[in-house]
């Protein structure tokens, strides 16, 4: 391998620990290896990712063209010497021909790398029309314009429909809603799904690709405006992936707002543009001359244009949508298309790591190449993604709904639907029963005994009496048969979205009237429990199919016994009371992954401590020790530009230990104050304080207002406080940062501002406070997780019993450490985010000082720690740290 680190195109000249990056990167990937790599904010981790990463694929490519052109030329060779051969044989059957039997399964290599070359010779060719031919782009947008003047003057003429043809209509979209005839798999052989004709024709090979995921829209968007400017953005084939509630371009659609209702209308709409293929299936048979809605921007010919535009210049979410609005092209379905034949697909953590959700969306992962940034919680991540919770307010929702959906359709149901059906009503009985409930009656008011069970998944299958239930053949029951999404619909057309809270009354009403009707008449007669006792459905949103999140609970309940657990929880009404899945073994949905991929790239600015991700999410899925590659960078600003102290003491000799016994304690939030006081006398700027958890935030603030503490800060620096609700987030940063700008251009008696927040909360991560905004950081305490939840007494008990005690110690000791340390590691990476930065990072607990809890502290923060046992001298330090820069920045 070329050691030329000039190989890596890149826009600038980069920082040496750049260039090792890449020079890492690049061999992880030539290896097929799983790489953990740790480089710290304002290093340019994004950048080295691309150039990297896309150097690579660019040699693999050529090489992969050059072993195609060999094996081309051998075959030419060998036919060759065949023909000489025959031409001097005389025998029956001559050598050559034993040698061309022999050769078979190379000779059909050969012919699907040919295959492969005439594809991707056409492709390219194609894009490459695309980008330099103004006038075919001219006439796609005249021939789209067309189309659209097509559907409008459809639209008018339905719109002027006698009433008996829409009334015919409303029996047609009646028909949609039943559940089309189900055969299981012994009793059937396997047939051809809906579209799998048409998806035979129109399947592509996929090309060797990099999937790059993270956890937000707004990463994923900052990632893709960096691969515009690098030196790739111009060739690369990039595809940005995203929801339907974030590529959604048609209006009918998106004014329903909840992600579920789109998605149900989405789906709705693609299914009616398949309709004949259902009629020629003959599962249901439509009315002559009914026309029932489809998407106006969803047509083959527009997607296949908006493929290949996507496919020859690098767009972000946001760039999509405009380009589907002004095309109207469905910019969620065109983008799927472009996937094949795509070198760079950018997606949110959801899609890549949720199997369903990767199938769905078209993602092949075999032999292609795998970036998760922003990883350091991809355990947690693989955790939620997978686990499971419903409300006892849903599950009555759900039979609500299905009941009254059986009783209206019962007639023109078949029986092996009846079955099902009965069985999902059974479960949901079963369900409801172990939350202390009963259906058919209102949740709202059936009262429960409050407390909180945890069992393993077959002591709950038995609990709910459902463990004779085969929960395999009834997933597969509800992927094919759809029937959350025909509830979901039906509950919309009915108005009601299905919160009846039980089924008595007549039948008949309930027929003819619809759900709404009837939700109100038992409205009107249920008593309303007191303000502070209301079900969950008063405080969360109703989303329109409480059955979908059935289907979830019950798929994460197929999981291994040992793999998770359920975790009941009573509260004064069934309404509030849920049921929760669990699961304990990230490892096994991530194994998929890591098995399927030719190489794993986990990345993240602070990724320390790293042995979580080895033991429970790598050795754990079975990837062995030799193939785990670790890489960490330093950062690019020079040592004396950090200055991290750990303090034991405060100014008056107090030893700082915030222990759960000790903190609350009067001379302990004294002594915090005092600490606190002192530094902001000598830091300029801002001070970002982070307290261990909201309660003690709350608990501090009061005291130190009690005791005259927050006005001796205030009079040194205006104070801010991390808001509790989200959207304010942005209005309290933007009050602080101009705070600081103010006092900085103008005297106005302060030095600053001083923003209180919480580890964990929403300042302690994506959240830049860098140059001024951030000039020291103060952590109180060590952030240890709530070790009495019943969710981690149950993950440290798994670990322990299933992962190795390395040195003696714990495995579960060992993750609360780490999930404390990793919450400490975000926090005080907000400061220092550029080369030119500087900012003091003060750790207020003793307990920092010893050497196995400082080694978890990235090593470019660790080399320059100081440890002081008493005040003066770290006090001094830090004075001296200030003044210094203050000097250098005169001169």
């Amino acid at each position: 391998m070329d050691s030329d680190t000039g190989r890596f195109p890149f826009p600038f000249q980069p920082y040496s620990i750049q260039e090792q990056f890449m020079e890492a990167l690049y061999a992880t990937l030539d290896q097929g290896k799983v790489g953990i790599f740790e480089s710290p904010t304002g290093t340019g981790k994004s950048l080295s990712l691309i150039c990297g990463a896309l150097t690579w694929l660019r040699d693999h490519e050529a090489k992969k063209k050059e072993e195609v052109a060999r094996l081309l030329q051998e075959e030419e060779d060998e036919k060759e010497q065949a023909a000489v051969a025959q031409a001097g044989s005389g025998s029956a059957e001559p050598d050559w021909i034993t040698a061309f039997v022999q050769k078979k399964a190379e000779r059909d290599q050969v012919n699907k790398l040919k295959d492969e070359e005439i594809r991707r010779k056409k492709r390219e060719e194609k894009l490459e029309m695309i980008r330099h031919n103004s006038q075919l782009k001219y006439a796609l947008k005249r021939k789209t314009e067309e189309q659209d003047e097509l559907s409008k003057m459809l639209q008018e003429t339905s719109r002027e429909a006698g009433p008996e043809t829409q009334e015919s209509t409303q029996d047609a979209e009646d028909e949609g809603l039943i559940l089309a005839e189900y055969e299981s798999d012994e009793e059937s052989a396997p047939k051809k799904g809906l579209y799998d004709d048409d998806e035979d024709d129109l399947e592509e090979e996929h090309v060797t690709k990099i999937y790059y995921c993270s956890r937000t829209h707004s990463q994923l968007a900052q990632f893709v405006h960096e691969v515009q400017k690098s030196p790739f953005g111009s060739t690369v084939s990039l595809v940005s992936l995203g929801s339907r509630q974030n590529l959604c371009i048609n209006p009918e659609v998106v004014r329903l707002g909840s992600s579920h209702l789109i998605n149900d209308r989405c789906m709705e709409l693609q299914k009616n543009k398949h309709a004949k293929a259902e009629k020629a299936e003959g599962e249901v048979k439509r009315r002559r001359g009914v026309v029932k809605a489809t998407c106006p921007f969803s047509g083959f010919e527009k997607l296949m244009t908006m493929r290949d535009e996507v496919l020859v210049e690098v767009r972000d979410i946001e760039q999509l949508v405009n380009m589907g609005r002004k095309t109207h092209t469905c910019p969620y379905y065109g983008t799927r298309k472009a996937i094949p034949a795509a070198q760079l697909v950018v997606l949110p953590y959801q899609t890549l790591l949720h199997a369903g959700t990767r199938q769905a969306s078209g993602i092949q992962l075999k032999d292609q190449v795998v970036i998760i940034d922003e990883a350091h919680n991809l355990a947690d991540t693989l955790t939620c993604i997978h686990s499971a919770e419903v409300t006892g307010a849903q599950l009555c929702r759900a039979h609500s709904q299905l009941t009254q959906y059986c009783d209206r359709y019962r007639s023109r149901l078949k029986a092996k639907n009846l079955m099902y059906v009965k069985q999902i009503l059974f479960i949901l009985e079963g369900l409801v029963r172990t939350l202390g409930g009963k259906v058919g009656q209102n949740p709202n008011t059936q009262s429960s005994q409050p407390g909180t069970e945890l069992l393993t998944i077959n002591d709950y299958l038995f609990k709910a009496n459902i463990d004779n239930i085969n929960l395999f053949k009834l997933q597969r029951y509800f992927e094919k048969s759809m029937i959350s999404r025909k509830l979901s619909g039906f509950a919309e057309r009915y108005e009601g979205a299905g919160v009846t809270p039980h089924t008595h009354g007549n039948k008949e009403n309930r027929r003819t009237e619809g759900l709404g009707r009837f939700l109100q008449s038992l409205q009107n007669k249920e008593p309303v429990p007191p303000e502070d006792q209301k079900g969950a459905e008063d405080t969360k949103p109703i989303v329109a199919s409480p059955m979908m999140l059935v289907e979830s609970f019950l798929f994460a309940l197929t999981s291994a016994n040992k793999d998770g657990r359920v975790v009941i929880q009573r509260q004064a009404y069934v309404s509030q009371c849920s049921v929760r899945f669990l699961l304990l073994n990230a490892a096994v949905h991530f194994a998929e992954v890591l098995k399927d991929c030719r190489a794993v790239i986990i990345a993240g600015g602070t990724m320390q401590p790293v042995a979580d991700f080895k033991e429970q999410l790598l050795l754990a899925a079975g990837v062995t020790e030799e193939r785990i590659r670790e890489f960490s960078c330093g950062h690019v600003i020079p040592p004396q530009n950090i200055l991290p102290i750990v303090l034991c003491a405060g100014p008056s000799g107090q030893e700082l230990e915030f222990t759960f016994q000790t903190r609350d304690t009067p001379k302990m939030m004294e002594e915090t104050g005092r600490v606190l006081s002192n530094l902001c006398n000598i830091v300029p700027g801002g001070v970002v304080c982070f307290f261990p958890s909201y309660e003690y935030e709350r608990k501090i603030l009061e005291f130190w207002e009690n005791t005259g503490v927050l006005q001796r800060l205030a009079a040194r620096k205006k104070i801010f406080q991390e808001p509790k609700k989200a959207n304010q987030v942005e209005q309290v940063l933007s009050e602080y940062s101009r705070c600081i700008q103010r006092c900085n251009t103008s005297p106005c008696g302060l030095s600053g501002a001083l923003l209180f927040s919480v580890v964990g909360g929403k300042m302690s991560e994506g959240i830049n406070f860098s140059d001024d905004l951030g000039r020291c950081i103060v952590m109180v305490g060590m952030p240890y997780p709530n070790i009495k939840s019943p969710e981690l007494i149950e993950k440290m008990a798994y670990l322990d019993k299933n992962m190795p005690h390395i040195g003696g110690r714990s495995p579960g000791r060992a993750l609360v450490e780490n999930l404390c340390m990793k919450a400490v590691n975000q926090s005080i990476g907000r400061a220092i985010r550029h080369r030119g930065d500087y900012a003091c990072v003060v750790l207020l607990d003793r307990r920092f000082s010893r050497p196995a809890t400082l080694q978890k502290i990235p090593e470019w923060i660790r080399t320059s720690t100081q440890t002081h046992t008493s005040f003066g001298p770290a006090f001094a330090s830090v004075r001296k740290f200030f003044l210094e820069k203050k000097q250098k920045a005169l001169n």
